[in-house]
C-alpha cells in the first residue's frame, strides 16, 4: 500500500508547517544513509522522506498537493 506524503512524515494533513519541519528533521537524522553505512534500504527511505518534505514543506506545493 502506498503512503501519501503526510503518512511518510507521520503527520496529519492539518499539521502546522513547524510540525512538518520537525517530523522531517527527526526522520532525516534517523534514516540518513551515512548513519547506516550506505545501506540502500535506508537511502531509499531517506529519499522518500526528502521527497515528501519537498512537497508538503513548501506552502505553495502543499496547497497544490492538497488540492489534488
Amino acid at each position: 500500500m502506498s503512503q501519501n506524503h503526510y503518512q511518510v512524515l507521520g503527520v496529519l494533513p492539518a499539521a502546522s508547517a513547524e510540525a512538518i519541519k520537525q517530523a522531517y528533521r527527526r526522520l532525516a537524522i534517523q534514516l540518513h544513509p551515512d548513519k547506516h553505512g550506505g545501506d540502500p534500504h535506508y537511502a531509499e527511505q531517506f529519499k522518500t522522506v526528502a521527497t515528501a518534505y519537498r512537497v508538503i514543506g513548501d506552502p505553495a506545493r502543499r496547497a497544490q498537493y492538497d488540492f489534488q
